[in-house]
C-alpha cells in the first residue's frame, strides 16, 4: 500500500473512532478556541453515453464513483486556522488514487485582509471556485480548464490536481458591506518541462457583489444558493499568468488566461428562484507546431470558449425534495483544433441544497469526444449521453 492511501485509510479509521456526540455535530469543541470538525461528502452516477462502448457501436454503460472526500477542518487560535480534505482522484480511471486535495494552513486576520498557505485552489472562474460539489448541475464546468485543473500530478511535469496547486493566497472583502471581493496569489505552476527557468504562477480574482454579498467560507464560491441567500448578482473577473507554463522543454511558451463571470439568482417570493450563470474564458499559449507534435506537451487549450446555464427552482415540495429544471450550453472555440460544444438539459431534485440532491440529464455534443485535446489531431464526433448522479454531504 503506498503512502497516500495509508494516509487517506488512517483518517478513515480516526474518523470512525471519535465519539458518536462528535460525528453527530460535526464539530469537536476542544476549549474556549480550539475546536475541530470532520465531514465527509459523496458524488456517484450512471452514465449511458453513444458509440462509447469498447466495439465502438453501441452505448456504454457505466456506475461511477466520481468523488469520496473527507473534510477535516479545526482552529488553533482565533486567527490560525487549519483545512485538510481528501479527495479519490480520479476514480475509475488508470490514475485513480486517494490524495491530499487541501492542506491549508490559515491567517484568517480581519474580513478585509487574510493568509491562507498550502495546497489550495488557485483563484479561478466561478465554475472552478465552486467545484463539483457547489456547481448548479451535477456534470462539472465543461469550458477549458486552467493548469491546475488540467494536469494530473503536482510536481515534475504537473501544475497541480483538480484546480489545486502549492502555493499562497491573500483574500478579502472590502468596504462596508465587503461588497468587493479579492483573492490573490502565486504558485508552482507547470514545473520542470517547459518551465526550465522555474518561473511560478500568478493568479487574482475579483468580484463585485451588487445585490445581497454572498456568503461562503474563504474565498470560495457557490453556483446557486437555491434561494435562500435572497437576490444575488455578482460580477467577476479572474486572470492566471506564467512564463513558460505551456509547450515542452525544447519548445515553451508563455500562458495567459482570464476569464469573466457572472451569476444571477432571483427569488420570487412564493414563486420559485431563477438561477443564471454565465461565463467567457480566453486563453492565450502561443503553442507552435513542434510542442502541438510532441507527446510529452503540456498543451493547455488556447483559444475562446462560453458557457450559460439557465435553472428555475419549484417552490413546491414533491416527496422529500423540491424539483429544479435547467438547460445548459458550452462553447469551446480553440485556436489549433476543432470547435467543439454541448447542449445540456435536465433536472435537479433538491433535497438538502448542495447536501443532498439527485440529478438527471441529457447531454449532447462532441466535448466529451474531443476531451481535452487541443492540438489539430483532435477528432470526435456528436453523441448523447443520459446521466443519473447522486449527491451527498454531511
Amino acid at each position: 500500500m503506498n503512502h497516500k492511501k495509508l494516509v487517506g485509510h488512517a483518517l478513515v479509521l480516526a474518523t470512525l473512532g471519535m465519539s458518536p456526540l462528535a460525528i453527530a455535530s460535526k464539530k469537536l469543541e476542544i476549549d474556549d478556541t480550539k475546536w475541530i470538525s470532520v465531514g465527509v461528502g459523496t458524488r456517484g452516477s450512471f452514465v449511458s453515453q453513444e458509440d462509447a462502448a469498447p466495439n465502438g457501436e453501441d452505448r456504454n454503460n457505466n456506475f461511477n464513483l466520481d468523488s469520496a472526500r473527507v473534510y477535516i477542518n479545526g482552529q488553533i487560535t482565533d486567527i490560525i486556522k487549519i483545512e485538510l480534505n481528501t479527495e479519490c482522484t480520479f476514480c475509475g480511471s488508470d490514475l485513480e488514487d486517494y490524495d491530499i486535495l487541501d492542506g491549508i494552513v490559515k491567517f484568517d486576520f480581519m474580513p478585509e485582509f487574510n493568509i491562507w498557505a498550502g495546497r489550495l485552489l488557485v483563484p479561478a472562474d466561478r465554475a472552478e471556485m465552486s467545484g463539483p460539489y457547489y456547481a448548479n448541475t451535477y456534470s462539472f464546468n465543461k469550458t477549458p480548464f486552467f493548469p491546475s485543473d488540467y494536469s494530473v500530478k503536482f510536481g515534475s511535469g504537473g501544475a497541480g490536481v483538480y484546480g489545486r496547486d502549492n502555493g499562497l493566497n491573500i483574500w478579502g472583502g472590502l468596504g462596508a458591506e465587503k461588497r468587493f471581493t479579492y483573492v490573490a496569489g502565486t504558485f508552482n505552476g507547470l514545473q520542470d518541462g517547459a518551465n526550465q527557468g522555474d518561473d511560478l504562477l500568478y493568479g487574482a480574482r475579483l468580484a463585485y457583489n451588487f445585490l445581497n454579498v454572498e456568503s461562503n467560507p474563504g474565498y470560495y464560491t457557490s453556483s446557486t444558493y437555491f434561494g435562500k441567500a435572497g437576490d444575488i448578482f455578482t460580477v467577476a473577473a479572474a486572470i492566471q499568468s506564467q512564463q513558460d507554463g505551456a509547450g515542452t522543454e525544447a519548445d515553451p511558451a508563455d500562458f495567459t488566461g482570464w476569464t469573466i463571470d457572472l451569476l444571477s439568482e432571483t427569488v420570487f417570493e412564493g414563486a420559485g428562484v431563477l438561477t443564471f450563470e454565465a461565463e467567457y474564458k480566453d486563453f492565450d499559449t502561443d503553442l507552435n507546431d513542434a510542442a502541438l507534435a510532441s507527446p510529452d506537451c503540456f498543451c493547455l487549450f488556447s483559444g475562446e470558449a462560453g458557457m450559460a446555464t439557465l435553472l428555475f427552482l419549484f417552490p413546491q415540495e414533491i416527496g422529500i425534495g423540491q424539483l429544479q429544471p435547467y438547460v445548459s450550453y458550452t462553447k469551446n472555440d480553440p485556436d489549433y483544433s476543432e470547435d467543439r460544444d454541448n447542449y445540456e438539459v435536465g433536472i435537479n431534485y433538491i433535497i438538502d441544497g448542495h447536501n443532498a440532491r439527485v440529478a438527471l440529464f441529457y447531454d449532447y455534443g462532441d466535448i466529451a469526444t474531443k476531451g481535452l485535446n487541443y492540438t489539430p489531431s483532435a477528432s470526435g464526433e456528436n453523441v448523447n449521453a443520459i446521466s443519473v448522479g447522486v449527491q451527498l454531504q454531511l
